[in-house]
């Protein structure tokens, strides 16, 4: 059998950025956690836990005081930062820069639609990582649609 893989297949740049700036603190320290899987990849995230990247949970912030956490590549919402930074956690923020542009359009819309009664709305995976950022930055009070079949069932 004869496997042709897509010369333009392979992780985004904002996860293979994020890939590198683990690999980079992995060098100079023997530990480092990561908020979520840093990518879905089982064994991209398998060979990075060999090198000593340590996979969290939101919860887990509240027992990391002085140790370095890094946020991947999705971002994450506001309440994130704010956690961390209640309990002494050093950030590396591997926010990928388009996610980081989306962000703040999601929140200058939240800003605006506020003033008007309006409601935003994100087309994507409720529950994704990627998604739970976005709501973070429109007040946890956008509507996620997945389908066209949503859209009449969340206005």
């Amino acid at each position: 059998m004869v496997v042709d893989v897509d010369n333009n297949s392979g992780f985004c740049f904002g996860v293979v950025k994020a890939i590198e700036k683990a690999e980079i603190l992995l060098t100079s320290s023997e530990k480092l956690f990561c908020l979520g899987e840093i990518v879905h990849n089982g064994e991209e995230v398998h060979r990075l836990s060999e090198k000593g990247l340590v996979t969290i949970n939101l919860s887990d912030i509240d027992k990391l005081e002085g140790k370095r956490l890094l946020l991947r590549a999705h971002g994450e919402p506001p309440s994130t930062y704010i956690r961390a930074k209640m309990h002494g956690v050093e950030l590396v923020d591997a926010t990928c820069p388009i996610v980081l542009k989306l962000q703040q359009r999601v929140a200058d819309a939240y800003a605006e639609m506020k003033k008007v009664g309006g409601r935003v709305v994100i087309y994507g995976k409720k529950g994704h990582p990627e998604v739970i950022g976005l709501m973070g930055n429109a007040g946890n009070e956008a509507v996620v649609i997945s389908s066209a079949d949503d859209i009449a069932c969340s206005i």
